[in-house]
């Protein structure tokens, strides 16, 4: 995928939000003038996951769910789980990407619950029904720790956590620290947390100096270099039996991206796909069959 593609697709899902080209101005305006301010304005603006929605509203994805919230840092996550799911046992964690929720998750995990698999959906802070106005990758990955960390002290065992997008990024930065699963799927995932802030710059007319401070800013929040995040960075320390499913016609994040982590992890698997781009895998019937028979594999 050639970036001037990745640019319009990033411009036209900021674009298609009112007031959009309103807050490019005063961007433009506050670099020129009060560049402290442009930075601020950019770091919220970026963690500001689009659409709009009611913070802490509760969207059940299906019937025969139940909801739970859990207060994470200063928002929350929401965790869905089937009302028939057993006190203990396996569970097979399930992740949104950016600007999603959990029911972009809903058909692997009616899929997984076909299989007799016990799956577990989750929204991040601030996405779909958990409270929150603004979340990063950072977060993320912290985010997915602290749930397997909840649903273990409860008994269960994670079979597999599988994550679409920003949080594939996220769940393979968590996998590469340690995480208590037994497989790892990651689902269309970005490779470079850094580029997509050169992308997001280009669309809002940042200049590189606005950029990088921005940059600089998260990272200080965070307490964490973006590189970090890469197949790089993150590929050689997952010792998971890892399935990288990745269309060559996303538009969003590039099919080199599944790639450099199918490079990156050792002994991984790439599930390439064609025609259907960033999101239609999360519902397409031979995607969902791939994933659950990977997920039951046994070690």
């Amino acid at each position: 995928m050639s970036q001037s593609t990745a640019v319009q697709a990033t411009s036209n899902f900021y674009g298609a939000h009112a007031g959009m080209r309103l807050v490019r101005l005063a961007l433009g305006t506050a670099q020129r003038l009060w560049p402290l301010l442009a930075v601020r304005t950019a770091y919220r603006l970026f963690g500001t996951p689009l659409p709009l929605r009611k913070p802490g509203q509760q969207t059940l994805p299906a019937a025969g769910w139940h909801a739970e919230r859990w207060p994470f840092e200063d928002a929350e996550i929401t965790l869905y789980t089937r009302s028939d799911l057993p006190a203990d046992g396996p569970v097979v964690l399930l992740s949104h990407g950016w600007g999603g929720h959990a029911r972009h998750m809903l058909p692997l995990a009616e899929a997984l619950a076909a299989r007799g698999l016990q799956p577990v959906l989750v929204d991040l802070p601030a996405h779909g029904g958990s409270r929150g106005r603004v979340s990063n990758l950072p977060q993320f990955a912290r985010a997915l720790e602290y749930a397997t960390a909840r649903l273990q002290s409860r008994g269960h065992a994670l079979a597999a956590v599988a994550a679409h997008s920003l949080a594939a990024n996220a769940a393979a930065h968590a996998a590469s620290r340690g995480l208590p699963a037994t497989r790892l799927v990651l689902l269309a995932p970005p490779a470079s947390p850094r580029e997509y802030t050169r992308l997001f710059a280009q669309v809002f007319g940042l200049t590189e100096a606005t950029r990088a401070a921005m940059e600089r800013h998260i990272e200080a929040r965070e307490g964490i270099l973006m590189p970090q995040f890469e197949p790089q960075a993150v590929g050689p320390r997952i010792a998971l039996p890892t399935l990288v499913v990745h269309d060559r016609g996303d538009r969003i994040n590039r099919f080199a991206d599944g790639e450099a982590y199918r490079d990156h992890i050792a002994g991984a698997q790439l599930l390439a796909t064609d025609g259907l781009g960033h999101r239609k895998l999360l519902q397409d019937a031979a995607v969902l069959h791939a994933v659950a028979d990977f997920i039951q594999k046994t070690p």
